[in-house]
């Protein structure tokens, strides 16, 4: 039914332009669309309550003038739901079993014809069901209406189950600020800021990864698929291991694949094993990365280039926890926890139909979007020193003091690369220092541009086009038509550069 599929590539669109914001009236909006859809009369959205032991709230849309009646006040019906059974009924009372028959008042047995209801389940937690009473005649809900409509009530719950995870991020982004250390300024501070908030290779406090910070504690305990989205160099592959560590399965193995390095030919044997002479060279049986993985954690990096044929082979081992080894027909169950990793825009992919749009649903459970270096500047001396105490012994170095035009080059440099591109050009800085100041890397320009040859001409060109943009947006920094948008930066990146150069509001005093 391409009506449905449609309205659900299109309400997953709206939650992602949304942020979240305004699902209510998303949810409402997505009721009247499915109805008409369907020529249902009555189209509902019942949400369980976190301990999935009861059903909670419920929204509502219903053609004008529609009789009441329903078999929503039938034990058995509750009963089902709460298990997380769907109910298909094609005719009301027909469809009923005996004990529900018996429990239906006769009222409502002429009121609805056909029923079905469809409960969607996130990370393990019954989130919500999707029901549709249908009272002008009775209808066959074949196979495929149903599995459009799971497609998209899953959709649904994948956001209400984000709107719930935020209901304690606000909570957990203090908690892990304040676990956060002082900002480190030279190299007699770093070894108390190497553990910075707990994780081992995550160095920094500012905002935009503390968010990230925040939503990998809030979810590492569970058993969800998280999907890191991030630029390349950002470090998805370290908040895949900080994510390891903080799980239930940190004593079991991490199995890292990526998706992206290996020939398509090769792929599904490395995630899935091969039998003996299953093919040319395949002397000996060799198991798969998930059978590597069992009761731990697989980590699929580059998850955006994975073959669209070996889509639909990840996707059966995401939904129902099996696959065959090439060359096999002996089916294996396997209990895996899976993190996905691209710097690709999914969403852009299904559209132009290199990614499978159930797959992408299945990965999005839980987001985490790694901010790029160039959102974060006031990282970058805490990252620098941090790689300069890591590489110096190795390198026969002993640097102590980094000049400050050093340091102002490369938090004005925009790191298409990012981490590892910083990490790359302060090494190399290293192999060119020869005494205990850090050599200016190449690449970033000459060490007296800002230092000696016209002082602050750069600084005063920069300072007087942020005040002229900021003044022809109000001063506006977040919202529609901020200057933040219009510079081309992330908001903190301004504030950031606002707070280097001086930049204050008229009227305001400068802290």
């Amino acid at each position: 039914m391409a009506t449905l599929e449609q309205l659900g590539l299109e309400l997953s669109s709206t939650l992602v332009q949304s942020g979240g914001q305004g699902l209510d009236e998303i949810i409402a909006d997505s009721m009247r669309h499915i109805a008409a859809a369907l020529g249902a009369d009555r189209c509902m959205l019942v949400t369980y309550a976190p301990d999935g032991n009861s059903l909670s709230d419920t929204q509502v849309w219903e053609r004008p003038g529609v009789r009441p009646g329903g078999i929503r006040q039938l034990s058995w019906y509750i009963d089902s739901l709460i298990r997380g059974d769907k109910v298909v009924l094609n005719a009301v009372p027909d469809d009923l079993p005996f004990e529900a028959r018996c429990e239906l008042r006769a009222a409502d047995a002429f009121v609805l014809k056909s029923h079905v209801a469809i409960p969607a389940i996130v990370a393990g937690q019954k989130v919500c069901a999707l029901c549709i009473d249908v009272m002008s005649g009775t209808r066959t809900w074949s196979p495929g209406v149903v599995a459009h409509l799971t497609f998209v009530v899953e959709i649904l719950a994948a956001a209400i189950y984000r709107d719930r995870q935020k209901q304690s991020l606000r909570n957990l982004t203090s908690e892990v600020a304040r676990m956060a250390r002082p900002p480190a300024h030279g190299a007699d501070d770093l070894d108390d800021e190497v553990d910075i908030q707990g994780f081992d290779e995550i160095v920094g406090d500012s905002p935009v990864l503390l968010n990230a910070l925040a939503r990998l504690v809030e979810v590492a305990s569970t058993d969800a698929t998280v999907l890191l989205l991030g630029e390349t160099g950002t470090g998805k592959e370290v908040f895949a291991r900080a994510l390891h560590a903080r799980s239930h399965r940190r004593t079991r193995p991490l199995v890292r694949v990526n998706c992206g390095a290996l020939p398509a030919s090769l792929i599904e044997s490395e995630l899935f094993g091969h039998e003996r002479g299953a093919f040319t060279g395949a002397v000996t049986a060799r198991p798969g990365r998930f059978e590597l993985a069992h009761t731990g954690t697989l980590f699929l990096d580059e998850i955006g280039d994975l073959p669209l044929d070996l889509q639909s082979k990840l996707l059966r081992v995401l939904q129902e926890g099996e696959f065959e080894r090439l060359g096999s027909s002996h089916t294996q169950k396997v209990d895996v926890r899976l993190i996905a990793a691209t710097h690709h825009n999914l969403e852009a992919a299904v559209a132009d139909g290199r990614f499978r749009s159930d797959l992408f649903y299945r990965l999005n459970v839980f987001p985490i979007r790694l901010p790029p270096l160039r959102e974060r500047p006031e990282d970058i001396p805490k990252l620098v020193w941090y790689i300069v105490h890591q590489r110096q012994r190795a390198l026969s170095r002993q640097i102590t003091e980094i000049p400050g035009y050093v340091m102002d080059l490369l938090q004005r440099y925009d790191w298409p690369g990012n981490v590892r591109e910083l990490e790359n050009l302060v090494e190399r800085a290293m192999i060119q220092t020869t005494g205990e100041q850090l050599a200016c890397p190449e690449g970033l320009g000459s060490p007296h541009a800002v230092a000696d040859s016209h002082p602050g001409r750069l600084d005063h060109i920069e300072r007087k086009h942020i005040e002229d943009v900021l003044q022809r947006c109000d001063w506006r920094i977040n919202g529609p038509g901020n200057a933040a948008e219009m510079l081309g930066l992330h908001p903190n990146t301004l504030r950031f550069r606002m707070k280097k150069l001086g930049i204050v509001r008229p009227g305001k005093t400068a802290s």
